[in-house]
């Protein structure tokens, strides 16, 4: 793994150590302050090339485009809010791909490596996680062309694993709105606001390739920005779960990926 990330600078083959030990409590302030933390240059720059080189020509023949019109709660209707209401305005996200069975390489060997798995949990102060038993949902790899991006949601998900592969030449920036709901609050007219363009409070994050993103986005709204320019965004999803044996159900693989495993 030594080839793959730079474990002089994030030690995760090394959990008894006081370098480990540091690097997990900065993590956990950093997402008790600002509900994410950032590894820049985790990704060693020969391990970014080796996966570009594994996946891309495989985008070019494999991938699933995924286009579609939403809103920022994935749902068609909201229990008690109108059909008009401005926090169901659609919007459009596109992307391409990459399912499990389809990446392996070098990321999916971050993906499988235990202390990797052990080191998320001990940042989200959790006993374990596990990877998923799902073949497409597993980890992905997305693509984002020119004019394309991620647009305004809620993860379902209570945090998410992400590593920048390929930054674009501009665009691609990650924008996001810090607890804009609770539990308790769905704060609809917080929402509508967000998506008018209204709200003093939305942040942007620009990311380098390489860097290791976890993130808690269900109460938080996010957005990856439309890429501009040739260069494309590349970035892997990695996604663990607190029990093993996790899978989608077929009709969210086919949603997700247009096919079922």
């Amino acid at each position: 793994m030594q080839s793959i990330i730079d474990l002089d600078l994030y030690p995760l083959d090394r959990p008894q150590s006081p370098q480990w030990r540091t690097l997990v409590a900065r993590a956990r302030d950093d997402l008790a302050r600002d509900g994410m933390f950032n590894l820049p240059g985790f990704f060693r720059p020969e391990a970014l090339a080796a996966a570009l080189a594994e996946l891309l020509p495989k985008f070019e023949t494999e991938a699933f485009t995924h286009k579609r019109r939403h809103n920022i709660y994935f749902r068609k209707t909201i229990e008690g809010l109108p059909a008009d209401h401005p926090a169901l305005r659609e919007v459009e996200t596109v992307n391409h791909t990459l399912c499990a069975d389809q990446v392996g390489g070098t990321v999916g060997a971050l993906y499988e490596w235990p202390p990797f798995a052990a080191f998320i949990a001990a940042t989200m102060d959790k006993t374990a996680l596990y990877p998923m038993a799902d073949p497409l949902a597993a980890h992905n790899v997305m693509r984002y062309r020119e004019g394309e991006g991620l647009n305004w949601h809620f993860d379902r998900s209570e945090f998410t694993v992400t590593l920048l592969l390929q930054a674009p030449d501009g665009g691609g920036d990650f924008e996001y709105r810090s607890d804009l709901r609770s539990d308790g609050d769905p704060n609809y007219d917080g929402v509508a606001r967000l998506l008018e363009g209204a709200d003093p409070e939305l942040r942007r994050l620009v990311l380098g390739a390489g860097t290791l993103n976890v993130f808690r986005g269900k109460n938080t709204a996010h957005r990856v920005t439309p890429v501009k320019g040739a260069t494309d965004r590349i970035i892997a999803v990695l996604t663990y779960y607190e029990r093993p044996g996790a899978r989608f159900t077929p009709e969210e693989q086919m949603g997700f990926y247009g096919r079922v495993a």
